[in-house]
């Protein structure tokens, strides 16, 4: 696996017109909100126009759920678009009402469970990742049971969120997991407040396949570029450039209002 710059999953930000503007500007793949499986089982069409794709820009979706009769339920009904490259198992959220039903950060120890979701999305000929944090509560981290996840499952590739589930992003990420989890063999992609060349470079010596980049990418969606050492345009083209996507893809007014909140600070 070549080493990639992706862009993350962020609720009522990621929309199509963000995704292929990243995308546009060094961004190798995209991936949407988080999207709940039980909905798109049931054909819930609010659920389902989050997986409405306007052009061939390079997606994963991703999936929040356990439940895998809902699971297979929902692959029955899904039709790949081209710019379709997988699904991604949400095992890192941590929103106290996704916990409290045993989800997102409390999935992390359910490798069992975890190991079937997988299979399942495989046994209908797709490929699946995970994202994933650190625990979730600090003990959990330090009992290292985000290892034991990554060891005891064989998807794609993990993204490992440097921080456990009771942290703020304001709180410092904890990069020096990366070295054990790179030592698992597992293509392993690195998240959580990366913003400057520095940090990649030393990413790429520890062996990671890549990095997950989120709220840097509302900043400055030619983040990638950057990273990658590319000249990118103006603030005020890139805006531009935003507001022609987001007519053409018809994107909902919260998507632009969250946007230019953080736009360009």
């Amino acid at each position: 696996m070549k080493f990639s710059y992706m862009l993350a999953p962020l609720e009522d930000y990621s929309d199509g017109a963000l995704r292929t503007l990243c995308y546009k500007y060094g961004a190798d793949l995209t991936f949407t909100e988080m999207t709940m499986i039980n909905p798109l089982s049931q054909g819930n069409k609010s659920t389902w126009s989050r997986l409405d794709f306007k052009d061939k820009t390079p997606v994963v979706i991703q999936l929040l759920g356990g439940n895998e009769m809902r699971l297979k339920k929902f692959l029955k009904m899904f039709k790949a678009h081209k710019g379709f490259k997988g699904f991604n198992l949400n095992i890192g959220c941590p929103s106290p009402h996704v916990i409290n039903v045993g989800l997102g950060c409390a999935m992390i120890k359910r490798i069992g469970k975890t190991k079937r979701l997988i299979k399942i999305i495989n046994d209908h000929g797709y490929k699946c990742s995970i994202k994933m944090r650190l625990g979730m509560n600090k003990s959990e981290k330090e009992k290292k049971v985000y290892l034991n996840l990554i060891d005891g499952t064989n998807p794609n590739f993990f993204i490992v969120h440097a921080r456990e589930g009771s942290q703020t992003y304001e709180e410092e990420p904890d990069y020096s997991v990366y070295d054990e989890c790179v030592k698992t063999g597992k293509n392993i992609i690195a998240n959580g407040s990366i913003n400057n060349k520095k940090q990649v470079s030393e990413f790429k010596k520890l062996g990671l396949k890549g990095v997950m980049i989120g709220r840097a990418a509302i900043i400055n969606p030619t983040i990638f570029n950057q990273l990658k050492g590319h000249k990118s345009p103006t603030l005020k083209q890139i805006e531009k450039e935003y507001l022609e996507l987001a007519n053409k893809f018809e994107s909902p007014n919260r998507y632009r209002k969250n946007f230019f909140k953080h736009f360009g600070k």
